[in-house]
């Protein structure tokens, strides 16, 4: 064996060679190999951003799948909840929850009692919320638990995510029109999606740029990430913030990013019955309802969590039209008919054009005490014991789904008499004598919900009955 210098050199050189091809062999085929445990007291210090890049693989979309559309599976929902409030709000989530099929988890403040042991597989899996306090050298943390949630959601599961939705215990989403507004938007651009508040003062304390994440705020998978890298700086920039919703607002503006508001997403900040304004939804789909603890039971007769199970059979057979109000007339009686598909249906013993019914009832009280008008950020009537402008107001009854006529059907009965004589100005023909509305509308659902409501005719009135049936409105057709 040559031990000379130039010997040596050659044997180490051809040593080195085979190490590195033997190296690159075994780590070809074998990528997924766990470190070795010397790593681990170093992997236990990650940050934020760092434990990203390690805990999960990025999951930006391969292009073959980037044009495909929006479904289910690209959505993860991060609810944040407490253990006190689950025992009786679960029944919220469990109205509209798919379980094994919707994506996301509930995070807890603390572990769940036994009360509420064993988990439930009609609830979403829950998470217990990072401990902050000694991050923030805070007591109350709460507000940022809630933001932080993005950061978890986003840690526990992003593969194949396209749209984060964050949202509360006491909500409830309508995933299919969710779902169908989504595939509106470019998931692989950055969107911050959400609702305004209902209250003009609430808007005004907070912002009227943020997106009350109570009724839900909807996050592109672009800029989740990015501001789940970014948690750490963003609780420590705005800790001096009290409210969760404009500490996540001004985390997104410091992206250059503003709030793209959606009509159909509702933080509901009203007091009491809100009947009026579920009569009269905007023209837009149905996303979400907030504050079902704030406010009156939806149906009378029934608790708050019977009106939510009740309100889903109507959204199961058909969400496109959820409280879409669609509003036609019956000349031989001078009725005007206003149906909110799914919830109610208001006779008026009078012809009242379109551009009044639009506006909701003011029955509902304002969410905190108010200055004064405007209260709400939008146009309302103040109720009326006028016989000609008071309605005979139906609540939604039933729902069947007829294949061979590809029809749905749904039915309102009465909800109390009117108490209030014949409307004699428009020809005194009560309508005291109907007790029940059926409503027939196309089974397919609506391809999509532009500038124009569905239109409808009254197509019989006998004895306690009539009977309403929706169509597409034709072209240039007029709603008077």
């Amino acid at each position: 064996m040559d031990f000379s210098a130039g010997g040596l050199c050659k044997t180490l050189l051809m040593f080195a060679v085979v190490f590195y091809f033997t190296f690159i062999s075994l780590f070809t085929q074998y990528p997924k190999c766990p470190p070795s445990d010397f790593f681990s007291p170093f992997r236990q210090n990650l940050t934020i951003s760092e434990s990203i890049s390690t805990n999960k693989s990025d999951s930006t979309p391969s292009s073959s799948s980037i044009n495909s559309p929006t479904n289910l599976s690209h959505l993860v929902f991060g609810l944040v909840g407490s253990e006190k409030a689950w025992h009786y709000r679960k029944a919220y989530i469990q109205s509209w929850w798919r379980p094994n099929i919707t994506r996301g988890f509930l995070l807890l403040d603390r572990p769940p009692t036994r009360k509420l042991l064993p988990w439930s597989p009609m609830s979403p899996p829950y998470r217990i919320s990072d401990d902050l306090t000694k991050f923030l050298n805070k007591t109350d943390v709460t507000p940022h638990r809630i933001v932080n949630g993005i950061w978890e959601t986003y840690r526990e599961d992003h593969e194949n995510m396209r749209w984060l939705v964050m949202g509360d215990d006491d909500s409830i989403f309508f995933l299919d029109n969710i779902i169908d507004v989504l595939q509106k938007y470019d998931h692989t651009k950055y969107y911050y999606i959400g609702g305004h508040s209902e209250f003009v003062l609430s808007n005004y304390l907070f912002s009227f740029s943020q997106g009350f994440g109570g009724a839900g705020f909807i996050l592109s998978y672009p800029l989740a990430k990015a501001l789940a890298e970014d948690m750490e700086n963003c609780l420590k920039r705005y800790s001096h913030l009290i409210a969760a919703d404009q500490t996540t607002m001004s985390c997104i503006a410091d992206f250059g990013l503003n709030l793209t508001p959606l009509d159909g997403i509702h933080q509901l900040d009203f007091r009491g019955d809100i009947s009026g304004f579920l009569s009269s939804h905007p023209k837009f789909p149905l996303m979400s309802l907030h504050h079902f603890d704030m406010v009156a039971p939806i149906f009378p007769s029934m608790n708050r969590f019977q009106s939510t199970r009740h309100l889903m059979k109507a959204a199961n057979a058909d969400q496109s039209r959820m409280l879409q109000q669609t509003i036609c007339y019956h000349r031989e009686s001078n009725w005007s008919f206003s149906i909110a598909w799914g919830y109610s249906a208001h006779i008026y013993e009078n012809i009242i054009p379109r551009s009044v019914l639009q506006y909701p009832i003011e029955t509902f009280k304002t969410w905190l005490k108010s200055p004064g008008p405007p209260h709400y950020m939008f146009n309302t009537r103040l109720p009326s014991r006028n016989p000609c402008e008071a309605p005979h107001i139906f609540f939604f009854e039933n729902v069947q789904q007829t294949a061979e006529s590809n029809e749905t059907v749904t039915s309102y009965r009465r909800a109390r008499r009117r108490g209030l004589p014949p409307c004699f100005f428009s020809g005194g023909h009560s309508a005291d004598h109907i007790s029940k509305i059926t409503v027939v509308s196309p089974m397919a659902k609506r391809a999509q919900i532009d500038r124009r409501s569905e239109c409808c005719d009254v197509v019989r009135v006998d004895r306690n009955k009539a009977k309403v049936k929706f169509k597409e409105c034709v072209t240039n057709e007029i709603i008077a």
